[in-house]
């Protein structure tokens, strides 16, 4: 808390962003070829429904995370809120109201799913040691199933290949391939006069503002708290007042920026009719890339139908 007699100051650490620079096989990869195995990888993770399956999803995640060469330690400093996610989906799909009442036979777990569940919550193979295992009941008809358990656990490792999966593309790729790529996914739009460079010219200038925007509001709110402004005591309209004296000079200083790259822009002839955008970077689809595209979406698309 903070005294009248005291002030201090607190250095805020803020890391935004997400790119770690690489001399890996999957960093040195086209980013629209990542993008689109992303994509697919997806999907077919969502039709994937036995553990066979999903092992080799994880399997193949694992291959990719190693052959980044990232570590493990980036993406463990962001599952925090993903393992949130992966305990809710297991202790929400364990407890039953009625264990009592579960009779519906799934043949393919071998244990016995709770009335009104849809089959498409039902796994393609047996459910290990899960299936041996009886059905709980702690109070009264509440209690924990077995194919609860089991499907809790498929669905939180499907949460993890998600987020995975999308952390490996972020971590490899810099947001200006990211745009880049992302113009380029939308360039038959331009037959329909689309400004397709434009929306990509405004989507990586709002990617490059974040950290400025971290770095500004840090600052900002640095100044304050070396003048003893207090964020956290004090009556709501007083905390709104202290972070108002932090937002408005920093919304301020960001119209300044705004205004000044508007004016570097216009100067640089930018917008002018008939002139397309172009890239200091070769920015071909080479084979290489085509045989890393096709290869990963025959792998998920084998997977997804076969298991």
């Amino acid at each position: 808390s903070h005294d009248w007699r005291v002030c201090h100051t607190v250095r805020m650490r803020i890391s935004v962003s997400t790119y770690i620079p690489g001399a890996s096989p999957v960093h040195a990869c086209d980013a629209r070829a990542k993008i689109v195995v992303l994509a697919v990888y997806t999907v077919a993770l969502f039709f994937v429904d036995t553990w066979a399956g999903m092992a080799l999803m994880l399997a193949a995640l694992g291959a990719v995370v190693a052959a980044s060469r990232i570590g493990m330690r980036p993406f463990s400093n962001a599952l925090g809120v993903t393992a949130v996610l992966m305990v809710l989906a297991i202790v929400f799909n364990g407890f039953s109201i009625d264990v009592n009442t579960s009779n519906a036979v799934s043949p393919a777990l071998g244990v016995t799913l709770p009335l009104g569940e849809t089959a498409g919550f039902a796994l393609g193979e047996d459910a290990g040691v899960l299936g041996d295992l009886p059905q709980e009941a702690l109070f009264g008809s509440f209690g924990v199933t077995c194919a609860g358990l089991a499907r809790g656990c498929f669905f939180a490792l499907r949460i993890l290949a998600l987020v995975m999966g999308s952390l490996v593309v972020a971590y490899t790729t810099t947001s200006t391939d990211l745009m880049n790529a992302f113009s380029d996914f939308l360039s038959p739009a331009r037959r329909l006069r689309v400004p397709v460079d434009d929306i990509a010219t405004v989507l990586s200038i709002a990617v490059r503002f974040i950290p400025v925007t971290f770095e500004e509001f840090g600052r900002i709110r640095d100044a304050q708290w070396s003048r003893c402004a207090s964020f956290d005591e004090g009556s709501i309209a007083t905390r709104v007042r202290a972070w108002g004296c932090v937002f408005v000079p920093m919304f301020v200083g960001l119209f300044r920026r705004a205004d000044a790259l508007a004016i570097a822009m216009d100067a640089r002839c930018y917008g002018m009719p008939g002139v397309r955008r172009t890239s200091l970077s070769d920015r071909r689809f080479r084979t290489r890339a085509a045989v890393v595209t096709l290869v990963g979406v025959a792998a998920c698309v084998a997977v997804a139908v076969a298991l």
